[in-house]
């Protein structure tokens, strides 16, 4: 067994509740508090790096830190992107004037059906699943630069398509 699993699930027997708490402060309380906590574990057993005692602590908190950070980030874009839809398909920010949730996913994945297969698949993760291009090229094993490419193309052909409601 290796010795940074033992010391990782020593560490989060001992710590996860005080680990959860930190989170759950930052987040308002948010549901996501939980698979933030298991995210730090899953990255620290997952890395190959040397952990001992003496730097687990301070790297638990820097990995929780930065996915914090990461989901207020993801958060913000979600909702500037709500409303930045919402006003290009009303071109008015008034609540009765508003297309639901739904509708506008409805238009999204229309659109996303023009798009080629690959094209379609890598902004699918990207907008649904939050990953950045690296991630997504290390999941479907394909260049940086291949993936980053095919990005930009069904960005622009989705804002293409949207706006043609707008």
């Amino acid at each position: 067994m290796n010795n940074n699993y033992i010391l990782i699930s020593n560490y989060y027997n001992a710590h996860r509740d005080e680990l959860l708490a930190y989170v759950s402060s930052r987040l308002q309380g948010s549901n996501f508090a939980e698979d933030i906590v298991h995210d730090v574990f899953l990255k620290l057993l997952t890395t190959d790096k040397m952990i001992s005692e003496v730097t687990l602590p301070a790297l638990v908190y820097t990995i929780a830190n930065n996915l914090i950070i990461s989901y207020y980030r993801r958060h913000t874009c979600h909702i500037e992107a709500e409303h930045f839809i919402r006003y290009s398909f009303t071109g008015t920010a008034s609540a009765e004037s508003l297309l639901s949730m739904h509708e506008i996913i409805e238009r999204l994945e229309h659109s996303l059906t023009r798009l080629p297969e690959n094209c379609r698949e890598i902004y699918r993760l990207h907008i649904y699943n939050g990953m950045k291009v690296s991630e997504i090229s290390q999941q479907l094993d394909e260049g940086y630069k291949s993936v980053e490419h095919r990005l930009g193309f069904a960005r622009k052909a989705i804002r293409r398509y949207l706006q043609r409601y707008a």
